[in-house]
């Protein structure tokens, strides 16, 4: 926990869920879990029953995942200064700059067009081409473009 960030985790098996507001204005928020052993894997169980199955992180990547993961890389690439341009990212790894540019373009996706991307939920008809050239700013606009 990086200090003054104002979250505090805490798992615990028993219990009610609850929210204590300190004097200073922090939430401390409780909500008892149950860890489950399924097929090798630890299951959340939450106070209700409900369980989420876990994200399949251990398969490979799709081939939208590689590019979203490639476009978050360039970005901070830029931002943290260690190259001065798209120009220099394509120079760098060998490829063509439209295309750097193309991958950078899916850092601005609506982030349930994300979640999507890696939960690898999009329609088979959606393709990078769609997500990459030109996506609208607006997230509302993004997902009209999929719909459609």
């Amino acid at each position: 926990m990086s200090k003054g960030s104002g979250f505090k985790i805490e798992m615990s098996q028993s219990g009610d869920p609850s929210v204590f507001e300190a004097s200073n204005g922090k939430l401390s928020i409780s909500v008892p879990i149950s860890l489950k052993r399924r097929s090798g894997r630890q299951l959340i169980t939450l106070p209700d029953g409900k369980t989420h199955e876990p994200r399949p992180w251990d398969t490979d990547p799709t081939p939208l995942q590689l590019a979203l993961a490639r476009g978050h890389c360039w970005l901070a690439m830029l931002e943290t200064g260690q190259v001065k341009s798209l120009r220099e990212i394509a120079e760098k790894e060998g490829i063509d700059n439209s295309y750097v540019s193309r991958m950078v373009n899916l850092t601005t996706l609506a982030p349930d067009i994300v979640e999507a991307i890696l939960d690898d939920q999009l329609p088979p008809t959606v393709t990078l081409f769609d997500l990459a050239v030109d996506p609208p700013r607006l997230w509302t606009d993004q997902r009209t473009r999929l719909t459609v």
